[in-house]
């Protein structure tokens, strides 16, 4: 059963989804997602391999299964875009939320990056070519992971699927790369505080 507060929080989702990816240009939505993509890239390849591979908060993942988990999401991801322009759902399951490679660790850093690197420029090159007045009404299930405010106050995180047309399905991708530079971020702070 669905809390006052998590209704609210899939309310406040749906509409910065609507106003932010389904309204908005598609040229603004890929400039939007170019930008999150860039950025992200930049805080990775910052990061040398030894210090990528250090987990420095409890619990939280390190920055090198960051960029892993990124890898193992936004291959399928582009797919259902591609899946998104030729109209039609993707097939399958929605992309999980927590997916990563069996050995996240293992995979050199150097290669993860330049792999993250080409994956995200084929998204760029993806959503840039669709033409501005590009509508379908094909629409893809996405796991939504939002936290609300638990019982005991402290946040908790909710889940759903949503199923998205394709602006908002690229919105979600830029929350998802601003999501886990944020994260990347915070385990870097932590690593210069020990």
């Amino acid at each position: 059963m669905e809390t006052a507060a998590q209704a609210a929080a899939r309310a406040k989702a749906r509409d910065y989804l609507r106003t932010k990816g389904t309204e908005t240009a598609a040229a603004v939505v890929a400039d939007r997602v170019r930008g999150a993509l860039a950025a992200l890239e930049a805080c990775l390849e910052a990061v040398p391999a030894e210090r990528a591979a250090v987990r420095t908060l409890a619990g939280e993942w390190s920055v090198h299964e960051i960029a892993d988990h990124l890898l193992e999401t936004h291959r399928p991801l582009l797919d259902e875009l591609r899946c998104l322009f030729a109209g039609h759902r993707p097939p399958g399951e929605p992309i999980p939320a927590g997916l990563q490679s069996k050995a996240a660790l293992l995979r050199p850093w150097s290669g993860l990056l330049r792999d993250l690197k080409q994956q995200h420029q084929d998204i760029v090159t993806s959503l840039s070519a669709e033409p501005a007045d590009f509508t379908t009404d094909a629409r893809a299930p996405v796991v939504m992971v939002i936290n609300v405010p638990g019982p005991n106050g402290r946040p908790v995180p909710y889940e759903w699927i949503e199923d998205l047309d394709w602006k908002a399905y690229a919105i979600v991708l830029r929350l998802h790369a601003v999501d886990h530079l944020n994260q990347a971020k915070k385990a870097l702070a932590a690593d210069h505080s020990r």
